[in-house]
């Protein structure tokens, strides 16, 4: 059984502020025709201590965007750059967000008072937004809860929709019927400091900022010291990528044994901490096949399914660069060079744990990670049908047969089919919403998720934190 987060006092600090000026822009939130509560995220409510608050209090914060107390007076609009398809793009920003609050949790993931940001979408127009409108659709909020708690359930470390209240706009939207409804969503985060906003500082050669960010993650996200034998293991931006690598490497294996694809992996989406965070086109593998798409505007494939090792590894050379403006590459190299070591015993360790099996050694789990896909391959499935035919060994065939099995006495075992997160479900959870305002489906999927995640029960650690 999955503990839940504990319970922790409220406890704010904005320790972004002590970033300055050049981190982002000070914004206002937009005034919206209405704040209707749509949302709310009990669970991860309490573990940051807003659990007492009311809903009109709740509205009050994350509808009309009241400063929390002791937090930020006003939210920032982060600056930032980013290759976008691999394409250098010195003209982003948060467009449609900012980050609203800063606060601690207790012990989560392995690490204690983690630093959370409470971040927004959809909550108006910044110096960053360009030609877009600040918004975002009903739609794509409901999408994001179910991508953050399909992925939370899986064992991924994942951002939490936190908050979602619609807003009363007709929006217009080139891809899907409009006017749609809108809303402004909230996200708990560890973090938004991103390999965009590293490559930003680099682009315009602030180096004492970079310094100054670099000492920022540090102590905020604090991670693992580099093997002793790694070059320039003392220099505090060598030990910063060390661990960012060993958190990317994780978060890649993490997609794969999900079954998940994210279908934008450009360097302003990849966050420095490790955790999976803004949803857009995502998509569960229907079947086992690694050219699986999520974008219908990822025209070569280059975010398939198969290929988000690749892309992740490559946005972690993006920050080594980003990085010679402190350190020397030889060192960065080193350190790039641990991520396909560090992602294969990231997969071997989750996909164990999936499976409901004790890991064996490396070279056995990677043959049966081998033997798995040669099966989803050959039966037309995809991860969810695999691990839950074969939970704790059951119905074992070739090398699996030789694991040990984890005792998986949860009822949910013994249903007729795993939970699942494909479109057909998420099309038809927005259908009963988008024509009757009807929202039973919604908060039963929740509920159905989060009973799975109790039945996978703890999942492994974050990689690349103390």
């Amino acid at each position: 059984m999955r503990a839940e987060p504990p319970a922790h006092p409220y406890t704010p600090d904005p320790q972004i502020l002590k970033l300055g000026e050049w981190l982002g822009d000070p914004v206002s939130a937009a005034e919206f025709p209405r704040t209707e509560l749509r949302f709310r995220n009990r669970r991860w409510g309490r573990a940051v201590g807003l659990d007492g608050l009311s809903d009109e209090q709740w509205v009050a914060h994350f509808g009309c965007f009241e400063p929390l107390p002791g937090n930020l007076p006003t939210p920032l609009a982060l600056r930032y750059h980013g290759h976008q398809f691999r394409v250098y793009n010195p003209d982003l920003g948060d467009g449609r967000g900012f980050t609203f609050a800063q606060l601690r949790d207790g012990l989560n993931y392995g690490q204690s008072g983690r630093l959370l940001d409470l971040g927004t979408k959809g909550s108006g127009l910044t110096p960053w937004s360009r030609t877009a409108d600040g918004r975002l659709t009903l739609k794509g909020a409901v999408r994001e809860i179910l991508a953050t708690e399909m992925l939370e359930a899986l064992g991924a470390y994942t951002s939490k929709t936190f908050s979602v209240i619609e807003t009363g706009e007709a929006l217009v939207r080139g891809d899907e019927p409009s006017p749609t409804r809108s809303a402004v969503l909230a996200r708990l985060s560890h973090g938004h400091i991103r390999i965009g906003t590293f490559q930003r500082l680099a682009a315009h050669q602030l180096k004492a900022e970079m310094e100054q960010l670099v000492a920022y993650c540090l102590a905020e996200f604090p991670g693992p010291f580099p093997p002793e034998d790694a070059p320039g293991s003392d220099e505090p931006a060598v030990i910063l990528f060390h661990q960012v690598v060993e958190r990317l490497a994780d978060l890649a294996a993490s997609y794969m044994v999900s079954g998940f694809v994210h279908g934008v992996l450009n360097t302003d989406n990849m966050n420095v901490t490790g955790e999976s965070f803004d949803y857009g086109p995502w998509r569960w593998l229907p079947r086992w096949e690694p050219g699986f798409t999520a974008a219908y505007f990822d025209e070569q494939g280059l975010y398939a399914f198969g290929r988000q090792a690749e892309a992740i590894h490559w946005n972690c050379a993006q920050l080594a660069i980003a990085l010679r403006l402190l350190a020397e590459a030889p060192p960065l190299v080193a350190a790039l060079e641990r991520f396909p070591g560090l992602y294969h015993a990231a997969m071997a360790r989750r996909f164990c744990w999936r499976l409901g099996v004790e890991s064996r050694d490396p070279d056995t789990d990677m043959r049966l990670i081998a033997e798995a896909e040669l099966e989803m391959k050959g039966a037309g499935i995809g991860p969810d049908a695999y691990f839950f035919a074969h939970r704790s060994g059951r119905n074992a065939t070739g090398l699996l047969a030789d694991y040990t099995p984890v005792a998986s006495d949860h009822p949910y075992w013994s249903e007729e089919a795993p939970q699942t997160m494909l479109i057909e479900e998420v099309e038809a959870i927005w259908a009963a919403i988008a024509e009757g305002d009807d929202w039973t489906p919604l908060d039963a999927k929740i509920v159905a998720l989060r009973r799975m995640g109790d039945a996978l029960g703890e999942p492994p650690l974050a990689a690349g934190h103390s």
